[in-house]
């Protein structure tokens, strides 16, 4: 059985999934989120902090979509989700699967049933297995 952090980290994927962005319920108020690497990347504090980063982000496409193929609990803390996107650049009109994009990790630290830091890494080597690796 999955669980209390696995679930909520489920609740937010189910949401991502169907493209709807539009929650922050699941996150504390100061959440940190943080983009290791990638075409931008981004540190942000609070709920406005990481409203404005995904809004920026999320302007770049149309019909972004985030999955998760696997969800891992680390530890106590935290739960990894390895992840694929679908989408078309604004810009270039590419699909995200035309770019030779692979997929990615996604890193979220529990606390008190509220995600305080989702790091976000978009390579899924840039995050070891074991339990005491990330950030």
């Amino acid at each position: 059985m999955a669980s209390a952090n696995v679930e909520l980290v489920r609740s937010i994927f189910e949401a991502w999934e169907r493209g709807d962005y539009s929650s922050a319920e699941w996150a504390h108020p100061g959440i940190e989120y943080v983009v290791v690497e990638g075409p931008e990347p981004d540190s942000r504090t609070g709920l406005a902090g990481m409203a404005e980063a995904w809004g920026e982000f999320l302007s770049a496409w149309d019909d972004w979509r985030i999955f998760a193929d696997e969800y891992r609990e680390l530890d106590d803390d935290r739960v990894r989700v390895r992840v694929h996107a679908s989408g078309r650049s604004k810009t270039s009109g590419l699909e995200l699967e035309q770019t030779g994009a692979r997929g990615g990790t996604c890193l979220f630290h529990v606390r008190s049933g509220r995600i305080t830091r989702l790091v976000v890494y978009y390579d899924f080597t840039d995050l070891p297995l074991a339990p005491e690796a990330g950030p």
